[in-house]
C-alpha cells in the first residue's frame, strides 16, 4: 500500500535556487511539488487554493516578505512552514526568528551564494519533519483560560524546555512577565549553533531579564540579579553545587542539550524550590526530567494542547503524570509571576 506523497509549495525568488529546490523535492519518492512561485503575494494565493502539506519559503521574497507571508498563512490557511534565509537578510531587518514567532515550524540559514548538497538534504529532512506536525494553531486565535490558583511554594529558579514552536512560546511568556520578575530562568531549546547568538539577541528584546548564553562554572544567577540563561548548542546544561555546568555527555532522545538532563539536575539540586515548565515541541525530551522534578516536590507546568504548535513533549509529560498543572500558554506568565512572589526562607537563597 503506497503512502501519499507530501505536497510542497515552494516560494523562492531566485530562479536558480528555486529550480534546485524543485529538483530535490521531485527526486524524493515521498514528495511532490504542488506549486512554485517567486513572490510572497502569489504564494499566499496558492496556499489558500491548493492547501499543500508544507510550505518551504525564502525569507526575502518580493511583494510580501517571508515573515508577513507566514503571518498571513497562519491566520487564514494554517499550514506547516519551513523558512530559510541567507545571512545577508539580517542586515535588511529580516530575521528567521521573527518568522518562527509568526508561526513557522522550523527555520534554517541558507549558504550565502549557493545551495550545497548537504543543505538540500537537511532542508528536505526538515520539510518532512514539519509535515508530521499534527495540528497548527494561530497564536492570536487561542482560547484564554482562567488559571487555577498556583501552589504556594518558595522557588529559587525556573527550568524551562522547548523545541518546535519554542521560540514563539518563550517570547510570548517573556514579554508578559512583570518587569520585577525575580527568578532566574534556565532554558533548553533544541537549536543549531547558527541560531544561538541570534536567539539571545532576539529574546533580549522581549525579556524583562538580561538574556545570555550559559558559561561553564558560573554561579546560578541570584534572585537579586536574575537572568535568563540559554543552554549552548551541543552541550548539556546542568545545575551542580550551585553552579551551571556545560557537559558533553551522551545525547538523550537524540538531543544535546537535553531538557531531561537539565530538569533531572534541577530536581537533585533544588528539589521543591524549582519550577519546571515544559513547552511545545516534538518528541518526548523533558517528560522524564519533569517527572523527576515532580517527585522532588517541584511545581511542574506543561503547556496545554490547544496552545501548543506541536503537542509532543508536553503530552508525554502529562501521560507520565509528571505535570502537576496543564496550562495554556497565555496563563503561564501569571503562574510564574505568582510563584516568584513566594520568597525562600531566610538563608535558603
Amino acid at each position: 500500500m503506497s503512502t501519499r506523497a507530501l505536497r510542497i509549495l515552494i516560494a523562492e525568488d531566485s530562479p536558480t535556487v528555486r529550480r534546485r529546490l524543485v529538483d530535490a523535492f521531485s527526486a524524493d519518492a515521498g514528495c511532490m511539488v504542488a506549486a512554485e512561485t517567486a513572490d510572497g503575494d502569489r504564494a499566499f494565493e496558492l496556499c489558500q487554493r491548493l492547501r499543500p502539506d508544507v510550505v518551504a519559503l525564502d525569507l526575502a521574497l518580493p511583494k510580501v516578505n517571508g515573515v508577513e507571508l507566514t503571518r498571513r498563512i497562519m491566520a487564514h490557511c494554517p499550514t506547516p512552514i519551513v523558512v530559510f534565509s541567507s545571512p545577508e537578510n539580517r542586515a535588511r531587518g529580516l530575521h528567521l526568528l521573527d518568522a518562527l514567532s509568526a508561526g513557522a515550524v522550523d527555520g534554517m540559514e541558507r549558504p550565502l551564494r549557493t545551495t550545497t548538497e548537504d543543505w538540500m538534504v537537511e532542508l528536505l529532512a526538515r520539510v518532512k519533519l514539519a509535515a508530521r506536525v499534527p495540528s497548527i494553531t494561530h497564536p492570536l486565535g487561542r482560547l484564554k483560560l482562567e488559571p487555577e490558583p498556583p501552589r504556594d511554594l518558595p522557588a529559587r529558579a525556573v527550568v524551562m524546555g522547548a523545541s518546535t514552536g519554542g521560540p514563539a512560546a518563550v517570547k510570548d511568556i517573556l514579554q508578559r512577565l512583570p518587569r520585577d520578575f525575580s527568578l532566574p530562568i534556565l532554558l533548553v531549546m533544541h537549536l543549531s549553533e547558527q541560531f544561538e547568538l541570534s536567539m539571545v539577541e532576539w529574546l533580549g528584546k522581549y525579556s524583562p531579564l538580561p538574556v545570555r548564553q550559559a558559561v561553564d562554572g558560573e554561579v546560578l544567577p541570584s534572585m537579586c540579579r536574575p537572568a535568563l540563561v540559554l543552554a549552548r548548542a551541543n552541550r548539556h546544561l546542568i545545575l551542580s553545587e550551585g553552579l551551571l555546568r556545560l557537559t558533553d555527555g551522551p545525547e538523550r532522545h537524540s538531543c544535546r542539550p537535553s531538557v531531561d538532563v537539565l530538569f533531572e539536575s534541577a530536581a537533585r539540586e533544588l528539589g521543591g524550590r524549582a519550577i519546571g515548565c515544559l513547552l511545545t515541541g516534538m518528541g518526548r525530551d523533558g517528560a522524564e526530567g519533569m517527572d523527576a522534578l515532580r517527585r522532588s516536590g517541584a511545581v511542574t507546568l506543561a503547556q496545554d494542547e490547544a496552545s501548543s504548535v506541536v503537542f509532543g513533549m508536553p503530552r508525554e509529560a502529562i501521560r507520565l503524570g509528571a505535570a502537576r498543572h496543564v496550562v495554556g500558554l497565555q496563563d503561564i506568565p501569571g503562574w510564574l509571576a505568582a510563584l516568584a512572589r513566594r520568597r525562600p526562607e531566610r538563608g535558603q537563597a
